[in-house]
């Protein structure tokens, strides 16, 4: 048996980097900050979200800077070589089935909406 969840509740850290592809896909990127509730520092955790689909559409239309949601998802990983030394790179990524706008209708300043799936991969 396998398994590859995550959930995250936190605040965005930067406005929805939005894409529009020429098949019709569409990917939204996002960065979260998640506070520990055992850490002493006020330093929170960065986690790079991929969102597509129509889950994409909800965040680039809902979602800006300090928005707080929760998302569930898979952890994957971006590889690519480094052009400039021909290195071997990646980075974890979460990839979001799930988006929760957790937020008041203030935070987000749009109606309050909740629990959009992810129906493209």
């Amino acid at each position: 048996m396998t398994l590859n969840t995550v959930t995250l509740v936190g605040r965005v850290g930067g406005d929805p980097d939005v894409r529009y592809f020429e098949s019709g896909s569409v990917k939204c990127s996002l960065t979260l900050a998640v506070n520990r509730p055992t850490s002493r520092t006020d330093q929170p955790d960065w986690f790079n979200l991929e969102l597509w689909g129509r889950t994409a559409e909800i965040a680039a239309n809902y979602v800006r800077k300090g928005s707080l949601v929760g998302i569930t998802g898979a952890l994957k990983f971006d590889r690519w070589q480094d052009r400039s030394t021909g290195v071997a790179r990646s980075r974890p990524v979460i990839k979001v089935d799930r988006l929760d706008l957790l937020g008041s209708r203030r935070d987000n300043e749009a109606p309050m909406a909740s629990n959009y799936e992810n129906d493209e991969f």
